[in-house]
């Protein structure tokens, strides 16, 4: 059965843990009331998943491009290959601008990130009120769209496991 390399499972698995923990954590922590310290602590917290996602995606993707993935399953219908293949770009994509779109909709509102505490990353700009508008629409659609495409991918996956009965999922679980 064609794998996955250990690296890539690693990094798959890790980043699905990160991306639903900081999704899950946006949802909660834009839902606090006024500024509390478990809201403080929560934004940092998702900051700090953010950027550790962005640092794993550059990771995965470098990885990616020595590597090459299983190929599809024989018999697999072409317009499913294509399927696959643009929504693994989507998701590749997301992988980086969601964590941007953060970024710059953090600067925008003028707060500095400071990653695990340690060390802060330097603003790229000034924020300004109609940047701030800008951009959180644009994190929360963006984090909208990977939501989806993270269903969509599971959807498949599991499509594979019991419907097809190849081995797409098996060749991603440890």
């Amino acid at each position: 059965m064609p794998r996955y390399t250990n690296t890539a499972i690693l990094l798959h698995w890790l980043m699905a843990l990160l991306i639903v923990a900081a999704f899950s954590l946006g949802l909660v922590m834009t839902d606090i009331p006024g500024i509390t310290p478990a809201k403080l602590k929560y934004y940092s917290w998702h900051k700090w998943m953010g950027v550790t996602v962005l640092a794993l995606a550059a990771v995965r993707l470098l990885w990616r491009l020595a590597h090459k993935p299983p190929m599809h399953p024989a018999g697999m219908p072409a317009w499913q290959v294509k399927a696959a293949d643009a929504s693994h770009v989507l998701l590749y994509v997301l992988l980086f601008a969601v964590p941007i779109s953060g970024y710059l909709y953090t600067t925008a509102s003028n707060v500095p990130v400071v990653y695990l505490g340690l060390f802060q990353i330097p603003a790229l700009f000034e924020g300004t009120p109609e940047l701030k508008a800008l951009f959180k629409p644009i994190h929360y659609w963006l984090n909208m769209l990977l939501a989806a495409g993270v269903a969509v991918h599971v959807a498949a996956a599991l499509k594979h496991h019991f419907v097809d009965r190849d081995s797409v999922l098996k060749s991603m679980l440890p």
